[in-house]
């Protein structure tokens, strides 16, 4: 047998065995849907197989008449079963899989795994469909609804007609000021959706150690928001906001790595004593200031709230734009000589911003080391103060005293171990 034929043959064997394949799930599951709910439908295993087999069929053939054939041919039979339907509440949805069904078959000849992923997403929507239903007409409050699509147009129409350039050197970019914003309205939203799903301790806990990845500074300024706007623990959100702090010097150690390997060495045992002092610290404060148990999933029953405050959020964005063209600022006034006040001013708004200018300027080993490692030290220190005078302006100066201690705790457990490995080399 020709070879090239022989694998033509087993190429379209397998667009078969995965279309049927195909239909067949979507069938088994329209199957045990009819079956739940006493209902007798115009679409069970074997039409769905068939509509998906026929699909394969057409594609085979490679015609573009007979696919719009059949296409059209089951989208009427679809519509006729929808018009003969004289249940209570007649629906669509297996009319529109069996004809998903049809295309998934002629999408199975041409691409199997993408034909074969649709039809588990498929699949899935259609299994899913009382938990769907329970999400959007229970558990979903309108204020959250309302928040969800502000923040859907502001990522999706918005900000791609933003323009994507800086409009003095490198600082005050639109785009870049909307992507921030943006990043401030999702953590919010992790911190909301976090409270509802999780008990109380474990979604305080879990939000802000995720969002200290993206910005402890924001995270730190939303729990003071929220601190205000709730009247919850000062304590408990101060451990919350210490927990984003591993993020800061994690994300140290990955930039240090990013822009040069050969610093990783002397940033690893640093970033891991900062890390570790704040996930321990952080950590048992949220366990020994959380709400008692039996009020722990109070959160579900809440009252509707936002899902995010732009009010608030784009204040911040605004400090932050600032702050970053000051500093651009100070460097065209001062040159090259005002980099350490440079450094000491950007770390006030953003501590990693400045390890990538810093570790730029030379490598380990070399005469420009040991500055490098005494101006990140003193940036770091800076960057405690900054994001302590965060916490008093967001939440008030309880809040900031619970943050204090422990942040400093962090801040030095890194500086003292970098300082001291310096000095010993």
């Amino acid at each position: 047998m020709d070879a090239s034929r022989f694998s033509g043959d087993m190429s379209a064997l397998s667009g078969l065995a995965v279309a049927l394949g195909c239909g067949l799930l979507m069938g088994i599951e329209r199957e045990r849907r009819n079956s739940v709910a006493s209902k007798q439908v115009m679409a069970g295993m074997r039409s769905f197989a068939l509509a998906s087999l026929t699909g394969a069929c057409a594609a085979f053939l490679d015609s573009q008449a007979l696919m719009a054939v059949g296409a059209a041919f089951v989208a009427l039979i679809s519509v006729v079963a929808y018009a003969y339907d004289r249940s209570d509440s007649p629906g669509i949805t297996t009319e529109i899989a069996l004809f998903m069904a049809y295309l998934i078959g002629v999408l199975a000849v041409q691409a199997p795994m993408l034909a074969a992923g649709l039809t588990v997403m498929v699949t899935g929507l259609l299994a899913a469909r009382d938990s769907l239903h329970q999400f959007a007409r229970d558990w979903l409050r309108p204020g959250e609804a309302q928040g969800g699509l502000i923040l859907g147009a502001l990522a999706l129409l918005v900000m791609p007609l933003v323009p994507d350039r800086a409009l003095w050197g490198p600082v005050l970019n639109p785009q870049l000021v909307m992507k921030l914003l943006i990043v401030l309205l999702l953590i919010q939203s992790l911190a909301h959706v976090g409270r509802r799903l999780l008990q109380a301790r474990q979604a305080v806990a879990l939000s802000a150690l995720a969002s200290g990845f993206v910005s402890s500074t924001a995270t730190i300024g939303s729990l003071g928001m929220e601190l205000r706007t709730t009247q919850g623990s000062p304590k408990l959100q101060a451990g919350a906001a210490l927990l984003s702090c591993v993020g800061t010097t994690t994300q140290i150690l990955i930039i240090g790595g990013t822009i040069e390997p050969a610093w990783i060495m002397p940033l690893w045992l640093p970033a891991l004593s900062g890390s570790l002092v704040a996930a321990l610290w952080g950590g048992w404060m949220v366990w020994r200031y959380a709400v008692p148990a039996g009020s722990e999933a109070a959160g579900a029953k809440t009252p509707d709230t936002k899902l995010f405050r732009l009010r608030d959020a784009a204040l911040i964005v605004l400090l932050l734009t600032a702050i970053q063209a000051g500093v651009h600022g100070l460097r065209l006034w001062q040159g090259e000589a005002g980099v350490m006040a440079g450094t000491l001013v950007a770390a006030l708004a953003d501590i990693h911003a400045v390890t990538a200018a810093l570790l730029t300027i030379g490598m380990p080993g070399t005469k420009e080391a040991t500055n490098i490692v005494w101006a990140l030290g003193a940036a770091m220190v800076v960057h405690a103060f900054s994001k302590s005078t965060v916490a008093w302006a967001s939440g008030g100066w309880r809040y900031a005293l619970a943050l204090a201690p422990g942040l400093f705790a962090h801040t030095l457990a890194f500086v003292g171990i970098l300082m001291l490995l310096t000095l010993r080399s």
